[in-house]
């Protein structure tokens, strides 16, 4: 059975837990309506990708 030879630091032992904290996601504004969202994905309100509509999104 495997047993550590010495004692885990705090430091060293917190920096490995930081590595698994939740980030928030980064969000980006769409350049053809401006709206706030996800980057690589089409955009919600318009439907833009790129410069080009990929999707038809109903209009309200």
């Amino acid at each position: 059975m495997g047993v550590p030879k010495r004692k885990m630091s705090k430091m060293r032992l917190r920096t490995r837990k930081a590595a698994n904290r939740w980030h928030a996601p980064q969000l980006s504004r769409c350049t053809n309506c401006g709206a706030a969202g996800r980057s690589h994905r089409a955009c919600a309100s318009c439907g833009y990708y790129r410069g080009r509509q990929v999707l038809t999104v109903a209009g309200l």
